[in-house]
């Protein structure tokens, strides 16, 4: 694959929005016939009977400003778990310099920008599993994906794309089977660099991403450094991860 060009996009959605899962509690409300209504004003329940019985398929609440402001693009239910399938890539040091080059340029057309704390490349979107479809689920993926092995280069796949539509295509057939949302049409595979909450595509586009494809380019072995072995397609499904290694 050759150097690959930086590509400026917004997402509905956050890549890494499940790290955690919210415990709800059901309200109890309601009352029988002929009876007097309910005063508006309840007395608190103690904490100690709270916390007798924590759900065990459920992380720590979801706190939206431990993770820069970021939203779930679907509302949380007790046993539902957020999942993601992607190939991981393993930065080496020359990538890191590269970025260090590129997000402080970056952040003077927009601020926010923060640094992604792990890198890969999405093969699905982020759908909801139920909890005991999990275990199935990424039996289905390993089965479906055991016979590819592929190198490609960040940071937008410009050479390699039709191997990960072929990877897709395996991930995309396990989501029918749990009548899950496949990938996009004519997807665009990317790596990416950095995020911020909000739209920011009229700030990157244009002068400034040109200027960053100049970083890209007069970098020292961009081509070598921007490639990667995939010898790995990994889920994650709420806090637990599965890799499938690719032969």
């Amino acid at each position: 694959m050759s150097a690959a060009p930086l590509v400026g996009y917004s997402s509905s959605g956050s890549e890494d929005e499940a790290e955690t899962e919210a415990c709800a509690r059901p309200g109890v409300g309601g009352r029988h016939r002929g009876q007097s209504p309910l005063p508006s004003q309840r007395l608190p329940v103690p904490d100690s009977v709270l916390h007798m019985f924590p759900g065990t398929e459920e992380g720590p609440e979801d706190d939206s400003a431990k993770h820069g402001g970021r939203v779930r693009t679907f509302p949380h239910e007790r046993g539902n778990w957020a999942t993601h399938v992607y190939v991981p890539y393993e930065a080496g040091e020359d990538f890191l310099e590269l970025l260090d080059a590129l997000l402080p340029h970056a952040q003077t057309y927009v601020p926010r920008l923060v640094r992604m704390e792990a890198f890969h490349v999405s093969l699905s979107q982020s759908v909801v599993l139920r909890h005991h479809w999990i275990l199935p689920f990424v039996q289905a993926l390993k089965d479906r994906v055991a016979s590819f092995q592929r190198t490609f280069v960040g940071l937008e796949v410009t050479s390699g794309h039709a191997q990960f539509l072929d990877l897709v295509s395996e991930v995309d057939r396990v989501m029918e089977e749990f009548d899950l949302p496949t990938f996009y049409q004519d997807p665009s595979f990317h790596i990416s660099l950095a995020w911020c909450v909000g739209d920011a595509r009229l700030q990157l586009e244009g002068q400034c991403l040109r200027e960053l494809q100049a970083i890209v380019d007069e970098f020292e072995d961009s081509e070598i450094l921007l490639r990667v072995r995939a010898g790995q397609v990994r889920c994650k499904s709420g806090n637990k991860f599965f890799s499938m290694p690719l032969k």
